[in-house]
């Protein structure tokens, strides 16, 4: 049974240092499982009702690629890898996004994702006076083009392609029960920052999905998509995320093994391959300040990353927090043991 968000048994996982006390406290869940599902350690409430936010990115792309759609438009893997990614907006992301649209003689004014400042930039690196951004600078227009593709794909409209009654919308939600091992039914479904139907599951079962992803086995529903999935957005981590950010470093610290993917509101799934495992972190709060430096504890309780420090993940081992002067004010470190389950 899953818990609501509001009844969880979150357990805190970080905390934020001012000096030498303790400011700031993130609690949260976390959930590992192996490729059948079976929770083998665990933090908080590894059964946390959690929105899956972009990770579940692959899973929408699953069925147009099971249907021989990258093929029919001639994607190659580093526009498979978009179909999958929160991009950040770079010059490489927009290109490949307008690529794909091309190959499936589709528009930039039929991306239903909306518009943004791209990732890229923060308060301290802001865009330049009079720049302009489009729907493809929006971190999901790499999926709203592949969704596009598959409409054309099958012969479906395009105008309502993000209505959850939509036949498009309903494959998706197919595919995301399939991987996660659940009924349809079974799943809580919300509407996405991109504006596309998103869906809520028990952590472990988003934990299952990435092991799964990270296997890339034989589907007797999907055939080879998670394999094909799974090749590209390891592959090509920059396309999935961005310059500087954290999806790329964990894949390239597990290169080819490691499938990474950050959600919106503090959710970060990892995919081990040769481990056969599936982690998830959910942090409470939704904030993300946090995530990162969780998700690297959990990796080294289980014995997966023995030297973070000389690793991409070193930044988010125990990052330093400063104020706009420059100056240290405290750090960010986890501060908790997983376990397993009684």
């Amino acid at each position: 049974m899953s818990t609501l968000m509001q009844d969880a048994r979150h357990a805190p996982l970080a905390e934020v240092t001012r000096g030498e006390a303790v400011e700031s406290l993130h609690a949260g869940s976390v959930a590992v499982v192996d490729t059948s599902g079976r929770v083998l350690y665990a933090a908080g409430d590894p059964e946390c009702l959690t929105f899956t936010r972009s990770t579940i990115k692959p899973f929408q792309a699953a069925p147009f690629i099971a249907a021989g759609g990258a093929a029919r438009f001639g994607l190659d893997a580093r526009e498979i890898a978009l179909l999958c990614a929160s991009h950040s907006g770079e010059p490489m992301h927009v290109q490949a996004v307008q690529s794909i649209l091309a190959k499936a003689g589709c528009e930039e004014r039929q991306l239903g994702c909306g518009c943004h400042v791209p990732m890229r930039y923060s308060l301290e690196d802001l865009p330049p006076a009079g720049a302009v951004f489009t729907q493809v600078h929006h971190n999901c227009s790499g999926k709203h083009a592949g969704f596009l593709a598959a409409c054309v794909q099958h012969g479906w409209p395009s105008a309502d392609y993000l209505n959850p009654a939509h036949p498009l919308q309903l494959s998706v939600r197919r595919s995301v029960a399939h991987f996660a091992g659940m009924a349809e039914a079974e799943l809580t479904m919300g509407i996405d920052g991109c504006s596309a139907p998103n869906y809520a599951m028990p952590l472990s079962r988003l934990a299952l999905s990435y092991a799964r992803l990270a296997q890339g086995a034989p589907d007797a529903v999907y055939g080879e998509a998670l394999a094909t999935l799974r090749s590209a957005m390891t592959a090509h981590p920059e396309l999935v995320s961005g310059t500087g950010r954290t999806d790329v470093a964990f894949m390239q610290t597990g290169p080819g093994d490691w499938v990474a993917k950050i959600g919106a509101e503090g959710v970060q799934v990892i995919g081990i391959g040769s481990a056969g495992l599936g982690i998830a972190v959910k942090i409470a709060d939704g904030s993300a300040r946090a995530l990162c430096t969780v998700t690297v504890s959990v990796l080294q309780q289980l014995g997966l990353l023995a030297d973070p420090a000389a690793s991409p993940l070193a930044p988010w081992l125990r990052p330093q927090t400063r104020n706009y002067a420059g100056i240290r004010t405290g750090e960010v470190r986890a501060v908790f043991d997983l376990h397993e389950p009684a």
